[in-house]
């Protein structure tokens, strides 16, 4: 096609259609240059009509099509039959309705691309769309980064993220149920309706571990639901949020149960049997259990701990701010017991969690089957030494267990609170912003502390009287 200098002139178009219908040169749209977004489709031949849309999508349309016989009537209308005046025309009042910030594009839209535009929009305003960009965008206020328990809350809502950053939908998960179900269509009952589905028979597509009515699973799921809605009304992606006033369980009474730890170690019973199951249970499980008793560590921050947050010696952990839940870096300084614990684990070639499957490609997953073993365990323990039973207890009770303990043998609140990492209590408001003092001794010692304990415990011998620490800092 032979090259051209300046705006197109009506005998130069002729020519060029001429070319493309003999062959002599391939279809294409040229810009004519006389109006802004003014193009000339040589295949049809036509004229369009091409500019940024408000929202700033591309939008491009047909105006009319071309006459260059010379003998045009009348005022130049869209979608006539337009010399190259009479576009100019037609192009220079589109380009006035850009510039006065309307869409001249939404006004000029055939019934086939308006169903297509429809179905994209229904495609996107589906539960199941609607779910994975929360998923994907969702941000912890303040904090710029996913809210650590973003793949559980995935997990309910039915969305499965193994390889890579694209969902799949869990199978009879709610991702699926709902794939094609419009946001606009969900109301309040069909929410209750889930919430009472979750308790009695299961979150869909993630099953149950007991038989009876959970409200822990029903409350599980209110909280992940209240959570995309809230999300997706805060972005006016819908009017109406279908979660407010649906009832869901309340959440459970504070828990105080912690696991027998009297000084007497001879009595500090409880210990000794949760040691003698760790021991039994398939690794990695045993160890990290067993770690999380003895640093006070979250489940969370246990199971998905990685090799490069442990020193080469084993003796510091590191956690930053992504990996803890008030978003502050955390550091252990680990005790003699820890170090061998952890040095027994079984490196996985090429992972980089400490506690994980064969594949290495994932953090351990089967809570509830783990702790189900270590109960029957740990209540044979029990029988064949009392004939007795034992008092029901979560996986966070550890944590407690370890901060009580560490209570019983003197060690100072703020230094157990340090332990622990929290910003309560004795650091919460003023304190909290103005005493950063990690306290790295003293929690070093409080650690070493509550691993000498659970030791004499798990061996049952009492040793030497315990002194409470009640060091003063230099």
């Amino acid at each position: 096609m032979e090259k051209r200098k300046g705006a197109l002139t009506a005998p130069v178009i002729a020519r060029l259609i001429g070319q493309v219908r003999a062959g002599r040169a391939k279809e294409r749209e040229l810009p004519v240059g006389s109006v802004p977004g003014l193009y000339i489709d040589l295949g049809r031949p036509a004229w369009t009509f091409r500019a940024r849309r408000p929202d700033g999508r591309p939008g491009r349309m047909k105006i009319g099509s071309v006459d260059l016989s010379g003998k045009e009537n009348g005022k130049p209308v869209k979608g006539g039959h337009l010399s190259l005046a009479g576009a100019n025309v037609v192009a220079a009042e589109q380009q006035h309705l850009v510039a006065l910030g309307r869409d001249p594009f939404a006004e000029h839209v055939t019934e086939k691309e308006r169903r297509r535009v429809v179905a994209i929009e229904k495609a996107a305003s589906t539960f199941a769309a609607a779910a994975a960009q929360f998923v994907k965008e969702h941000k912890v206020p303040r904090k710029n980064r996913k809210p650590r328990n973003w793949g559980e809350v995935a997990r309910i809502l039915g969305l499965d993220y193994v390889d890579g950053s694209e969902p799949t939908l869990r199978k009879g998960g709610l991702a699926e149920r709902w794939k094609d179900k419009p946001l606009g269509e969900i109301d309040g009952h069909d929410i209750y309706s889930l919430i009472d589905e979750a308790r009695r028979r299961g979150i869909p597509g993630m099953g149950r571990s007991n038989a009876g009515i959970s409200d822990a699973r029903g409350r599980h799921l209110a909280n992940a639901l209240g959570g995309l809605f809230g999300w997706l009304h805060e972005h006016r992606k819908i009017v109406v949020n279908p979660t407010l006033g649906v009832w869901k369980p309340p959440a459970p009474a504070a828990r105080d149960r912690v696991l027998n730890t009297k000084l007497d170690v001879r009595r500090a019973d409880e210990l000794r049997w949760f040691w003698s199951s760790c021991e039994k249970l398939a690794e990695p499980w045993g160890a990290l259990l067993k770690l999380l008793l003895t640093t006070g560590l979250r489940r969370d921050e246990g199971a998905q701990l990685q090799w490069k947050e442990l020193s080469d010696d084993f003796s510091t952990l590191r956690l930053d701010g992504s990996r803890t839940k008030n978003g502050r870096p955390h550091e252990l300084a680990l005790p003699a017991m820890v170090q061998q614990i952890l040095r027994g684990v079984k490196r996985i070639e090429r992972s980089p969690f400490v506690f994980t499957g064969l594949t290495g490609k994932t953090p351990v997953s089967g809570w509830s089957k783990i702790k189900t073993r270590v109960d029957e365990l740990m209540l044979a323990e029990a029988r064949k030494e009392r004939d007795d039973d034992i008092e029901p207890w979560v996986v966070h009770d550890l944590r407690r267990t370890a901060a009580s303990t560490m209570q019983h043998l003197g060690v100072r609140v703020e230094v157990i609170e340090r332990a622990l990492n929290h910003v309560s209590g004795s650091f919460g408001g003023v304190s909290g912003t103005y005493q950063r003092d990690p306290m790295s001794d003293e929690v070093r010692a409080a650690l070493a502390r509550l691993a000498e304990h659970i030791e004499r415990a798990v061996s049952g011998k009492s040793g030497s009287k315990v002194v409470p620490i009640h060091k003063t800092r230099a």
